[in-house]
């Protein structure tokens, strides 16, 4: 499920991914009310829960699990699953549309086999989204085409969005919790190089 680039690339996973706590799920809560809610992979979590968290008008970031065949997903078993982060947003601050801008550049959308040092099926970028969602998605996704601002073929998907289960407790808010370790994996797995390459800055 797990398919790593490197050794030094599994050893800096691994002494990221050493949880203090044993694993805990807990169930869902729903939005406050005025909140939005948009669902997006884009390979390791921590990552996007990190960069996302940071866009203003964003008010919870969670990462978690969807897309796959298991209905009770965990970090060791989540067979087809994406690693994705649901994102609960104020839509009087920043607009789905403007939040899927901001989706893009954090993001390989040329890399259908993983992101940057993770590979494999869980690490695969794409957008999930309600009925209500699918056209702006659409329409975000053929501007990116359109505009060439990327070095090659545009392989994120728009995809129906099913049930999201939340990940363990210690896969949360982990870039805060753990900046050192947290710096270390994001430094070793190439992620931030590839980005400035991919896009062109």
């Amino acid at each position: 499920m797990m398919i790593r680039r490197s050794f030094i690339a599994s050893l800096l996973f691994l002494i990221a991914c050493s949880p203090e706590n044993a694993p805990a799920q807990t169930p869902p809560t729903p939005p406050p009310a005025g909140v939005e809610e948009a669902v997006f992979a884009g390979g390791c979590f921590w990552c996007m829960e990190h960069d996302m968290g940071a866009v203003p008008g964003v008010v919870e970031v969670m990462s978690g699990y969807t897309g796959g065949r298991n209905a009770n997903p965990t970090y060791e078993n989540h067979p087809g699953h994406y690693e994705a982060v649901r994102v609960r947003f104020d839509p009087n601050v920043i607009t789905y549309a403007q939040l899927l801008e901001r989706y893009w550049p954090l993001i390989d959308p040329t890399d259908d086999g993983g992101q940057f040092c993770d590979r494999g099926s869980s690490y695969r970028t794409a957008i999930f989204v309600t009925p209500a969602q699918r056209v702006a998605a659409e329409a975000s996704k053929a501007a990116i085409i359109a505009s060439g601002r990327v070095n090659g073929r545009v392989v994120t998907p728009v995809l129906n969005l099913g049930a999201f289960t939340e990940a363990e407790e210690y896969h949360r808010d982990y870039a805060r919790r753990n900046p050192t370790r947290y710096a270390m994996y994001r430094a070793g797995c190439g992620r931030d190089r590839v980005l400035r390459q991919v896009w062109r800055r």
